[in-house]
């Protein structure tokens, strides 16, 4: 078994979530990959489940009632790797936003420069956005800049979804108050690292939108985000515990 896996949280991604795994299993590292998957009506559930008699102890499922949040999801694929062995645990997209090539840069990046959490940055390096409108680019933009300032952490990229955590970070962090649930849940999980002061590291990489199925932003996410984060940073001024 390998010791670095890639959770992949999805709803209604049957358009992509064959070649996404076939994707990440055709890189030189051994990656093992759990698809935590909502309940998806277009049965994306069920091609995970063909996809594992081909790939046998590499490819996991792990099968939720509903469609509960993003956050939500990623925390009960961080409780099911935590009870397994696995070193470094990766979020990814479905929709192929993330590159699978890059696996292995955010991987080096913990495994031999020794980083703790390795962000795939869009913003490290100018704007690395492909196939985005205007308006959802700054929006994105402006928002990590709002987030850096509120919280002060160093991070170009604080929204950025694909991160690689070494498993000491997971079991440090209290994944049972993690309270965002939708796209600010990425901000969260790195403001608490920031805050047990891991070493975190950005590494560019290109964010092209999705080509098949359907974007889950909505305006809910956005508040969640404009508004949680100044309730995040109050909270660890007034209640650090």
């Amino acid at each position: 078994m390998s010791d670095t896996i890639v959770i992949i949280p999805t709803y209604n991604e049957i358009e992509n979530i064959e070649a996404i795994i076939r994707a990440v299993f055709s890189q030189n590292k051994a990656f093992n990959v759990l698809v935590v998957d909502d309940n998806s009506p277009d049965l994306t559930g069920g091609k995970v489940k063909e996809l594992q008699e081909e790939f046998k102890d590499e490819l996991f499922l792990l099968e939720r009632k509903k469609k509960t949040g993003l956050g939500t999801a990623y925390i009960a694929g961080f409780k099911w790797c935590l009870e397994k062995d696995y070193k470094y645990i990766f979020e990814m997209d479905a929709d192929f936003s993330h590159d699978p090539n890059d696996l292995i840069k955010l991987y080096n990046a913990c495994h031999v420069n020794h980083a703790d959490v390795a962000i795939g940055s869009r913003y490290i390096k100018g704007v690395n956005v492909v196939n985005w409108p205007m308006s959802r680019i700054l929006l994105s933009y402006f928002a990590s800049k709002y987030v850096r300032f509120i919280t002060r952490m160093k991070i170009e990229d604080t929204t950025a979804g694909f991160v690689c955590y070494k498993r000491e970070v997971l079991e440090t962090i209290n994944l049972d108050n993690i309270e965002f649930v939708g796209y600010a849940f990425q901000i969260e999980m790195k403001f608490k690292a920031y805050l047990k002061k891991f070493k975190i590291v950005e590494i560019p990489v290109i964010f092209t939108d999705r080509r098949k199925g359907k974007s889950k932003m909505s305006g809910s996410i956005i508040s969640e985000a404009i508004f949680g984060v100044i309730k995040m940073k109050l909270k660890s001024i007034f209640n650090p515990k």
